[in-house]
């Protein structure tokens, strides 16, 4: 949790995490990094069989599901593809829709915000 406040001002602020901040971090923290990414992102909506919700909702979903399943998960890869790519009850992918209406893959989305960092 000390990292999420810690890294919320910075994100707020604009500017994404360096490659050399995050060398030393766990999985989780990376984790919890590229989370909090997802929070800095208000003009995206994601979708969810069929829903459409916002990033604070996603955020809170994707946490209660990784936490569900945190024995399984020990990079930040095995996150985005077993909890953030689809939904394990109907097997629908999740998708990101931008403001302008272009909607991708949620695991492109995600992969793209940790190349980012």
């Amino acid at each position: 949790m000390r990292l999420l406040l810690a890294l919320l001002p910075a994100l707020w602020a604009g500017n994404s995490l360096g490659a050399a901040e995050l060398a030393g971090q766990t999985a989780d923290q990376r984790i919890e990094a590229l989370l909090v990414q997802v929070l800095a992102q208000p003009d995206v909506q994601f979708i969810r069989n069929g829903t459409p919700y916002d990033a604070a909702t996603a955020v809170k979903f994707l946490r209660a599901k990784w936490d569900r399943q945190r024995a399984a998960i020990r990079t930040v890869h095995d996150f985005i593809d077993q909890v953030a790519t689809k939904s394990s009850t109907t097997g629908q992918p999740y998708l990101i829709r931008f403001k302008n209406g272009r909607t991708v893959a949620c695991r492109d989305f995600l992969t793209r915000l940790l190349t980012e960092t």
